[in-house]
């Protein structure tokens, strides 16, 4: 029998629909509904309950927010993404705050922040919509999700001076090792681990989970990309969160379960989800 045919299925765990999936991209490049549908079912049948989609931009909110609307345990997340900066309006940010103000399923303003791993955007444009945006959060009362990409240092500097407190940000995608998650915890982040913490060979990843504050970590499947062990080479999908979950809990010497609520509770508390 092949390795392939020895997966786990997600909801084989059994685990109680209590989990939150902070960050996921549904409506990539296309919005299918029949495809929706059966990721979202996926999902429940799994153990999550709630899943966070982030819209890179109005014009996506626009053309997407209606069809995921019709699913109650999905809620938004909106901002300008650091490679999208070059190529986006000034003038959108007026728009983001009058959907953002509308919109009570808007919970948060990301993703936002600073990427030199590509060459999208030049770093000046970047550090101008990042800024912006965290302005815009902060008069909003609203937290913010936090793209950073081999640009630690600069994207710590334009967060602390933002103003925004510790608990309104969530370091999306936690890639980083011990001296990175000694500064997100000295900051009271809270970060989101993603799949990556399942490859074999991400052994620093594993270091720093084992010494991230765990009433402040969450579980993020960044849907259709990084998919964990033993679903890697597949897109991926919030029902494989439990496999990162997994490993979180294998890291800490906890339970599945609990650190399935437990990071299903910190990000309720985080984005102020009502169930």
């Amino acid at each position: 029998m092949s390795k392939k045919a020895n997966r786990p299925l997600p909801q084989s765990f059994g685990l109680p629909c209590v989990g939150v999936e902070t960050h996921a991209h549904l409506d990539y490049k296309r919005l299918d509904p029949e495809r929706l549908d059966a990721v979202l079912q996926r999902a429940r049948q799994a153990g999550v309950a709630r899943l966070g989609n982030v819209f890179l931009g109005v014009e996506a909110y626009r053309a997407n927010a209606p069809a995921l609307r019709a699913h109650p345990e999905v809620f938004f997340l909106l901002g300008v993404h650091p490679n999208d900066s070059a190529a986006a309006d000034p003038a959108s940010l007026a728009d983001m705050e009058a959907l953002l103000r509308a919109d009570p399923n808007l919970k948060a303003v990301g993703e936002i922040g600073l990427d030199l791993y590509w060459d999208d955007a030049p770093l000046n444009v970047q550090q101008r919509f990042f800024r912006d945006q965290l302005e815009l959060a902060r008069t909003l009362d609203l937290p913010v999700a936090v793209h950073s990409r081999d640009a630690a240092a600069q994207t710590l500097e334009l967060l602390d001076a933002s103003g925004l407190p510790g608990e309104a940000v969530l370091w999306h995608c936690f890639g980083g090792g011990l001296d990175l998650a000694g500064e997100l915890t000295r900051r009271g982040y809270t970060v989101s681990i993603p799949g990556p913490v399942t490859y074999p060979k991400n052994e620093a990843l594993r270091e720093a989970v084992a010494v991230l504050d765990l009433e402040r970590l969450v579980i993020e499947s960044d849907a259709p990309f990084l998919t964990p062990e033993p679903y890697r080479g597949r897109p991926n999908e919030p029902a494989y969160n439990v496999f990162t979950a997994q490993a979180v809990a294998r890291v800490r010497g906890l339970e599945l379960e609990d650190v399935w609520r437990i990071t299903g509770d910190n990000a309720r508390r985080f984005f102020r989800l009502d169930g």
